[in-house]
């Protein structure tokens, strides 16, 4: 199929669980080598978008392009030009460092001697030399972090998915994979990276997405977003709760919307016009006249934060402790089943609940991820879980929701 440069397209695309619909109908475009930020509330849609693009879970409506394939009807050729990290690390704790990125490499067909050495590249990429040969359950959150993405790009993939990446890394963990995001993308990788940190999205996006409640609700570049919840602010403290009368008296002088006032933060702040320079000097000067004993004057631009709360009404500056994407009901019996046979010591016996995908490893003379997926015929993906028998045969059923 002939390169395109669009590495990632969307069209319609609906997911529908009988309890709810998760997506109605997404429109994407990616061009090849950059960086799209996907941002939203809790249940919007995020995670739902990447899986299905990720080709772990089938749309119930439109279709998704990704790397030149058809992620429904040519699956097996999209995953072996992907990488995936999902929001928790997956990694084995009990192997250290080296010797998960080894393993992985020679599932590959690196060879003994390539997989060592790229498994080398990696560890000094992600800044995990030091701790290499140390068990990874021993690592840091953000250790680990950087030790599941090195596992995602053993391949070199030409499409890279990030399912909120540096959800609760501190921040210099936080900058670290930061780099490597940016790395990555100057070499061409395309990346699609979910995040409820605005400042990320700010950061490494050349175009953000904003989804809310299974729709895209607004694209395009960070600065273009931020233009269209208005110009630059002045804000100006002043010295006393006294004060703030004349400093509102002499901010409105620009003639502009009226000036707003905090008195709690005893801050006066007022839009400026197109010529933002020109205004903020004439507020300089009318303070001046004025006699406003001021303790500080900001000028405030706008934040993917104003636009995220201007367009979804959520604030995006506290993010919810748990990002997971609201699980269906088929997925969740058997969790909760699982969980009640341990609690009254019962024998659990794990199988799939339904044969959606089966694990597969991919010749590296084809390109082939870190981790595939090989697609077996469409089953009913939300069927009800098989009835559990009596205490003494007792089958619980348990799907991977990640």
């Amino acid at each position: 199929m002939a390169a395109s440069d669009t590495a990632i397209l969307a069209e319609g695309l609906g997911k529908s669980y009988r309890s709810h619909t998760a997506l109605h109908g997404i429109d994407l475009a990616v061009p090849a080598g950059t960086v799209l930020g996907v941002l939203g509330p809790n249940g919007a849609g995020k995670t739902t978008t990447v899986r299905i693009l990720a080709t772990l879970v089938r749309p119930t409506g439109g279709r998704a392009i990704v790397a030149g394939y058809d992620v429904v009807r040519e699956g097996r050729e999209v995953r072996r030009r992907i990488g995936l990290a999902g929001q928790y690390a997956a990694v084995d704790e009990l192997l250290t460092g080296r010797e998960n990125l080894v393993l992985l490499a020679r599932l590959l067909r690196f060879g003994r001697r390539g997989a060592a050495r790229r498994a080398a590249e990696l560890l000094d990429r992600f800044e995990l030399t030091e701790a290499a040969d140390r068990p990874a359950g021993t690592y840091s959150g953000g250790m680990r972090r950087r030790l599941d993405l090195a596992t995602c790009v053993i391949g070199d993939p030409e499409v890279l998915f990030l399912d909120e990446p540096t959800t609760g890394l501190d921040p210099a963990s936080r900058n670290v994979l930061w780099d490597v995001v940016r790395d990555l993308a100057a070499g061409g990788v395309t990346i699609l990276l979910t995040t409820q940190y605005l400042e990320e999205a700010d950061q490494l996006a050349d175009r953000v997405a904003v989804i809310d409640a299974g729709r895209v609700i607004a694209e395009g570049t960070p600065d273009s977003l931020k233009r269209q919840v208005g110009s630059d602010r002045l804000e100006v403290t002043v010295a006393g709760p006294e004060d703030l009368a004349d400093a509102v008296a002499a901010l409105a002088v620009l003639g502009g919307p009226a000036p707003v006032t905090d008195e709690a933060a005893r801050r006066v702040s007022v839009q400026l016009g197109p010529d933002g320079l020109d205004d903020l000097a004439r507020a300089a000067q009318a303070l001046r006249d004025k006699g406003v004993p001021t303790v500080d004057i900001d000028l405030r631009k706008p934040t993917l934060d104003d636009v995220f709360f201007d367009l979804t009404g959520t604030n995006a500056k506290q993010p919810p402790q748990d990002p997971a994407e609201p699980v269906p009901v088929a997925e969740e019996r058997p969790a909760r089943a699982a969980r009640a046979a341990r609690e009254e010591s019962l024998t659990v016996v794990e199988e799939p609940l339904v044969p959606v995908v089966e694990e597969a490893l991919v010749p590296a003379a084809e390109g082939g991820p870190v981790r595939a997926v090989e697609e077996a015929p469409a089953p009913a993906a939300e069927a009800e879980p098989p009835a559990v028998a009596g205490p003494q045969s007792l089958t619980v059923t348990k799907e991977e929701s990640q």
